[in-house]
């Protein structure tokens, strides 16, 4: 009678995360039927979850203020307050960096050094470049749409070719970044360094952008000369600066709060002011609220699943379902099986980051089990998110170009080859090396 019990308890305490994914993806869908411009970003990701935290309340079979000490217990892990305090340094730099042209000097630097036989491989490494040294996908296409539209109607190449060519580097870069919400989402559940995770990472991403590249070369039309606006070189060295310092292995904190000091001294050399530092320091801030306040409020449901035995529940499940890999090789089919569960959550959520906090508890529970390092489940879980994320026709990257083109949305995730050869190549790399973890 105690097993099923017990298991009675698993299967209920997985309820509230169900439900914050049914009524995110449930709005979603109605808004979407009802015409709502990115429907699925309506309503905010915090709020969502607190009908979720309510239910784990009233099914914890423990007192309330038991059930705050475990709720405020999760919140308050180590792993997710140092992942709350990476977002607003990571918030700070990119607003600081974007406030003094950093952004407009990446992009035209970029520009400046394209072979105009190499248009749409040269567009999607500028979007790469853009979106690591950013750490948004999002940012990235609101900086180079506008450019894009208009290289594409001056070229005459395909607005849904070009459009998917900005995803496909945005995305590149997103996953990749040290300062990207992904990454630091990724490493903290999985409790890795980041320069181990964009090493491993590096690994997988960097042979589906070559593939990418040499796609894009056949795929470009006549060479047609872009004209450039004037850009300061020193502008885009606090990108350079911060990439340097996480991959050589410095403190997280000690690389973001360097290049806030660094972004800020270049933007001194120009016009760029002491209160204007300040305020976008704040803004930078302000702009992490939503997935700073999501975190904790998932750090703090996922406690109550844990303590439930829905962890090792959902664990299971999963290695259920890749019970015939398994005898094969139980790697492999713990490493798909961390896929496929972000894949899935990131279908649900259409947000990336929320996926990857969603299902990184149960990823770091696959990972432990199965006896993949840390890196590499860190890996699988932004890469399989980042492929979910810029392939989705309801996603923000494919609803904010089909605004900027004037194209269908599908038109947009369709052309984002880059997703595709990424998710191609890392399952490839999955089943090759599966014996070198």
């Amino acid at each position: 009678m105690h097993e099923p019990m017990n298991k009675l308890a698993a299967k209920l305490s997985l309820l509230p995360l169900l439900t914050f994914v049914g009524l995110f993806l449930g709005v979603g869908l109605y808004l979407q039927s009802q015409g709502v411009d990115y429907a699925f970003y309506q309503l905010p990701a915090p709020v969502a979850i607190l009908p979720a935290i309510v239910i784990a309340f009233l099914i914890n079979k423990t007192s309330i203020n038991e059930s705050v000490e475990t709720f405020i217990k999760g919140a308050g892990h180590s792993n997710i307050i140092t992942m709350c305090l990476i977002y607003l340094l990571a918030g700070a730099f990119s607003a600081v960096a974007s406030a003094t042209g950093g952004v407009d000097a990446v992009v035209n630097a970029g520009l400046s050094l394209i072979p105009p036989a190499f248009l749409l491989p040269g567009l999607f490494l500028i979007s790469a470049v853009v979106s690591t040294a950013m750490g948004t996908s999002m940012g990235t296409i609101g900086a180079i749409g506008p450019i894009a539209l208009a290289v594409s109607i001056k070229t005459g190449i395909d607005p849904a070719l070009m459009a998917g060519t900005i995803v496909s580097g945005a995305m590149f870069g997103d996953n990749l970044s040290i300062i990207s919400d992904t990454t630091i989402a990724a490493t903290r559940t999985q409790g890795c360094e980041m320069k181990d995770k964009f090493r491993e990472n590096l690994k997988i991403a960097l042979p589906a952008a070559v593939l990418t590249v040499c796609l894009l070369v056949f795929l470009t039309p006549e060479a047609q000369v872009v004209e450039t606006k004037e850009f300061d070189w020193l502008l885009v060295l606090p990108y350079a600066f911060i990439l340097f310092l996480a991959v050589a292995g410095m403190n997280v904190f000690v690389v973001l709060f360097s290049g806030i000091i660094f972004a800020a001294a270049m933007g001194f050399t120009g016009d760029y002011e002491m209160a204007s530092f300040v305020k976008d320091i704040y803004e930078g801030f302000s702009s992490m609220q939503e997935i700073f306040l999501l975190s904790m409020f998932i750090g703090g449901l996922s406690e109550f699943i844990r303590i439930n035995g829905g962890l090792d529940y959902l664990a299971k499940k999963i290695q259920g379902l890749t019970a015939i890999i398994a005898k094969w090789h139980r790697q492999v089919a713990d490493q798909l099986g961390i896929a496929a569960l972000v894949l899935t959550s990131n279908l649900c959520i259409a947000n990336n980051t929320v996926s990857i906090i969603v299902a990184g508890p149960v990823a770091k529970k696959l990972a432990d089990d199965g006896e993949i390092p840390a890196k590499r489940s860190a890996s699988l879980l932004d890469i399989f998110a980042c492929v979910m994320q810029g392939s989705l026709p309801y996603g923000a990257q494919a609803l904010l170009l089909g605004a900027t083109f004037k194209i269908s949305p599908w038109d947009v995730s369709t052309s984002s080859y880059y997703c595709f050869i990424l998710a191609i190549t890392a399952v490839t790399i999955i089943c090759l090396k599966r014996n070198k973890l």
